[in-house]
């Protein structure tokens, strides 16, 4: 039997298990990967309210971080949920601290499908500082339409696009597009643009579709797959969690 690759998921804990770390679990034991989680913060939620965002501590994270890589042979890491883009700073920098080849793709949820702000606010400036520096030492960033409009508000969705597929590899969602639902692109850091178009029929819409797709895509890649190929594969993982009933909340399934 062929050994399983061992993905971390740094990422908040709903209650409802339709997002978060719990659904990145179930996304990358379904697609044949092992699963570790760290988690960023506890959250008062189901899938259709949010009442609270409750923290973490930055060290417990890192020691999280610590004994987990101290034990498993981990080359791939999700990010989702942060306090702010200066923690998510300190918690890139201790998993290349401890590991400089680990390969990290990062979910920027800035709201919850119900509308919490999750950041904590920085001073505009400095919150770009902040980013920017990410940007040059994450893999893979997978924002949606609403997300990649506010990363840098006095950037032009196009004009955010070029600036950060110069730094990292983007995969854009567009599950809330206005024109074409449903058509993602991936922009490569060396100047590759491909559209991957939705293939399912008959969707509904998933509550933690963003946290499956992401985790899918940092699956496919620890399983050995190409970047445009893993994020191929994982978009279609998505497409039958989407297609696996008609509730909120989807089921897990190959």
């Amino acid at each position: 039997m062929k050994k399983r690759p061992y993905i971390l998921t740094i990422a908040g804990f709903d209650p409802s298990n339709g997002a978060g770390l719990t659904a990145d679990i179930k996304t990358i034991e379904a697609l044949k990967g092992y699963g570790l989680a760290v988690c960023t913060a506890n959250t008062i939620q189901n899938d259709i309210q949010f009442k609270e965002c409750i923290w973490q501590d930055i060290e417990v994270i890192k020691n999280q971080i610590e004994i987990i890589l101290d034990r498993f042979a981990i080359r791939f890491v999700k990010i989702g949920i942060v306090q702010d883009w200066r923690v998510a700073n300190q918690i890139i920098d201790f998993l290349l601290e401890k590991n400089k080849t680990i390969k990290i793709v990062l979910d920027p949820v800035l709201k919850s499908s119900s509308d919490f702000d999750f950041h904590d606010h920085l001073p505009a400036s400095k919150s770009n500082i902040q980013f920017d520096q990410i940007l040059d030492k994450i893999y893979l960033l997978t924002p949606n339409y609403p997300e990649i409009e506010k990363l840098y508000v006095d950037k032009t969705v196009d004009e955010t696009v070029a600036y950060i597929s110069s730094k990292t590899n983007l995969f854009l969602k567009g599950g809330h597009r206005k024109d074409t639902i449903g058509k993602d692109e991936l922009f490569t850091v060396t100047g590759k643009h491909y559209i991957l178009h939705p293939k399912a029929k008959k969707i509904a819409e998933k509550h933690g579709s963003g946290c499956i797709l992401s985790a899918a895509i940092t699956t496919q890649l620890a399983l050995g797959f190409p970047l445009l190929k893993a994020c191929f594969r994982g978009k279609r993982y998505t497409e039958k969690v989407l297609s696996s009933n008609t509730s909120l909340l989807g089921y897990h399934k190959m």
